[in-house]
């Protein structure tokens, strides 16, 4: 039977849906990454970017959202109650905005549910894990599913996929030994069963090998129907291989959330590790030059790691190899 697994880490939350010992999705929530999806917040509409159909509002202490439809008589530096329905996006170079709604009703400011409110709300048993504890969150693959985040390579039987992560869409590509038929159909499998894993949204493509013959496209479009949960929408393979399926976004996918930012997410994973490693007496890290120069800026993570473990920790650069 599926549960959650749940870890309330330094610097971010992470859960696992985890069903006979393997990880069938994965979620991790940034501290500071800005408001949640059903957050209701007093806004002010900054600017008008599209008169009467989008803005550019700021929430008090959270930054800047995008305002899909402007109500009437809301003008420029008024102020009006709004809904996140998308959270930002992190992208190369600058991040997405979120995107809110205008709320008409009496609904009352709020932070929307967190990550474990949303897993707690799932209807699965959520299981709160500890440093103290067996590492049944790594037992299930946890590490290699962020190496998949980041990496962007995922085996399956017979191929492997490679995730790419543009501001357009997320593209898969197929590649793998055996006959484009078969090779298509486990394909179309992982594919679903990656998109689930790492909560991929928005616009996805899906890169095939060719294949004229439609009975072919068929048993690969049905291998996927069957692998992904709706909702979502697809069109059919083409004569040239390529899927393109849409499936609502309303937060950051995990390969996003780890390339948006490698050098946080190389740290916060230290610290996990760290965590669970700490032995007598003062601990002496030594880390990275970038992940050292980023947890300087970060005395409350370590204030934090110290509390945790009940141990002085003393940082440091690696000695730079060459």
């Amino acid at each position: 039977m599926a549960e959650w697994l749940y870890e309330r880490g330094i610097g971010e939350a992470r859960a696992a849906l985890v069903s006979d010992g393997r990880i069938i999705e994965a979620a991790v929530e940034c501290d500071g990454s800005g408001p949640r999806v059903g957050t209701v917040a007093l806004a002010r509409l900054f600017e008008v970017l599209v008169p009467r159909l989008q803005g550019r509002v700021t929430l008090p202490g959270q930054g800047d959202a995008l305002l899909d439809g402007i109500p009437p008589g809301i003008s420029e530096g008024a102020s009006l109650k709004v809904r996140i329905v998308r959270e930002a996006i992190p992208e190369p170079g600058r991040n997405k905005l979120p995107k809110a709604v205008a709320v008409l009703d009496d609904a009352e400011p709020a932070a929307g549910p967190d990550l474990l409110a949303r897993i707690t709300a799932s209807g699965h048993a959520v299981r709160p894990c500890h440093a103290h504890e067996a590492d049944l969150l790594e037992a299930s693959g946890w590490s290699e599913v962020l190496d998949e985040a980041e990496r962007g390579e995922i085996a399956f039987p017979g191929g492997v996929l490679r995730l790419s992560v543009t501001p357009a869409m997320t593209l898969f590509d197929v590649d793998g030994s055996l006959p484009p038929a078969p090779l298509s159909v486990a394909a179309a499998t992982a594919v679903g069963e990656a998109i689930v894993r790492h909560g991929i949204g928005g616009s996805i493509g899906v890169d095939f090998p060719t294949m004229p013959d439609k009975t072919a496209r068929k048993a690969a479009s049905d291998a996927f129907d069957a692998a992904l949960p709706q909702p979502f929408e697809r069109t059919a393979i083409n004569g040239f291989g390529f899927m393109q399926i849409v499936r609502r976004r309303v937060r950051a996918s995990l390969p996003e959330t780890v390339r948006g930012d490698p050098v946080g997410a190389a740290l916060r994973a230290a610290l996990r590790r760290i965590e669970r490693e700490t032995g007598p007496g003062v601990q002496h890290l030594r880390l990275p030059p970038a992940l050292h120069a980023r947890l300087s800026t970060r005395p409350d993570w370590i204030a934090e790691l110290e509390r945790r473990t009940g141990r002085p920790f003393a940082t440091a650069e690696e000695p730079r190899s060459g």
